[in-house]
């Protein structure tokens, strides 16, 4: 050990001197040679046995058919995705799934070539956009696939709904054949006896046209979209395709685990971009103003000298759990004020002046339509709970 500990600061030394003769400059055939002393050094040294290295861990006796049932996280992420697209109230959405294992299996039975697959793959992915002639002579035209084998494809992947088609999939005589295809019927009709149980069955379909571009995937895959609604006056159609994906990529993982174990995986991404353009077109269209923060009142001043006033008041709406806040400067302009709520979208301004201060009342402001009233300080709390509860918004 004591031998290791010199030799690694030899080691150290060395490559300090390399350095140091790269800073000055100095000759390559000098540098060259330090250099040469220092690999001569370093293997000697060899590696650090008591540095670990980097394993990847699977849970112990993990059998992905057995033990652990797949198909819980799949749902899970699904009714998460669900929760999260509701929560934004972008409007009516629809989740399309369909499984990897399916459609190879279906490509394999209609006699697509196993080397035309990804790319067959890619002009199916296009239905949600373009008519089923157009995707046909795609794939006939510029991709040379049979007409023949073109039209069995089309006999599937234009079908969509929910377990009933899993069902009837599996009753196929020729998709019920092939063990991919079959497999991943099966973990579907699993699937969606767990979507009935959370409760969101109906936001689900089964779509055999959704092929997701991603290699890695390697069971179930899914997609949320936008539901088409009637565009509103000022407001242009929303073509903004998928605002949610996701699936399961067993294979992704395990590539990086010295003996090649199976991890299984899902996950799923939201279109954050994509719903922040949505909200954009829908608040320029209907020229609502977007709140930049949560705070509910802002304390205010109407002359000067009165910022310990301020912070007193502020501390007090704190304490009873209103959202509130002040301006910082000492003696900020009452219009500055009232013009920071207009901007930033906070709704009431509690003002205190010395005549409100004698009178033990706060004025209280409605910024939006800029009605005042007094009220005594001791009921303020109260007041603005009221109004506030009555006109709840999304920041």
């Amino acid at each position: 050990m004591a031998e290791r500990v010199a030799l690694e600061e030899l080691v150290r030394l060395q490559g300090e001197r390399v350095r140091g003769l790269k800073q000055q400059k100095a000759s390559a055939e000098q540098i060259e040679e330090e250099v040469s002393k220092l690999l001569k050094l370093k293997a000697q040294l060899g590696p650090d046995e008591s540095k670990q290295k980097f394993v990847l861990k699977t849970p112990k006796d993990f059998d992905i058919a057995g033990q652990f049932d797949p198909m819980i996280p799949d749902a899970e992420c699904l009714k998460i995705m669900c929760e999260i697209l509701s929560s934004l109230h972008i409007g009516d959405f629809l989740v399309k799934v369909n499984d990897r294992r399916i459609l190879d299996g279906m490509f394999a039975i209609c006699g697509v070539p196993d080397s035309k697959f990804r790319t067959i793959c890619s002009s199916v992915d296009k239905l949600d956009k373009v008519s089923w002639d157009e995707v046909k002579n795609e794939m006939v035209g510029e991709k040379g696939l049979a007409p023949e084998v073109a039209d069995r494809i089309g006999d599937y992947v234009q079908q969509h709904g929910g377990v009933s088609l899993v069902e009837q999939l599996l009753q196929d005589p020729k998709l019920s054949q092939n063990k991919q295809a079959l497999e991943g019927l099966r973990d579907l009709k699993l699937l969606f006896e767990y979507l009935t149980l959370f409760g969101i069955d109906d936001k689900i379909s089964f779509d055999l046209s959704l092929a997701r571009g991603l290699d890695y995937y390697t069971g179930v895959i899914y997609e949320a979209v936008l539901l088409q609604t009637p565009a509103q006056t000022g407001e242009e159609p929303q073509g903004v395709g998928s605002v949610a994906a996701g699936g399961r990529y067993d294979g992704l993982v395990g590539m990086f685990d010295p003996k090649g174990r199976k991890v299984p995986c899902v996950g799923l991404s939201i279109g954050v971009e994509r719903i922040f353009s949505i909200v954009e077109q829908r608040l320029e269209a209907s020229e609502e103003k977007v709140r930049t923060t949560e705070t509910q009142v802002l304390v205010a001043s109407a002359q000067k000298k009165l910022l310990e006033e301020r912070l007193k008041l502020v501390s007090e709406l704190w304490d009873a759990g209103i959202k509130a806040e002040l301006i910082y400067k000492k003696n900020p302009k009452l219009l500055n004020q009232l013009q920071y709520c207009e901007e930033a979208g906070i709704p009431l301004v509690a003002i205190i002046g010395e005549q409100e201060l004698k009178d033990g009342v706060i004025k209280l402001r409605s910024v939006a339509s800029r009605e005042e009233v007094d009220v005594r300080r001791e009921d303020l709390v109260e007041e603005i709970k009221r109004r506030t509860s009555q006109s709840l918004c999304i920041c």
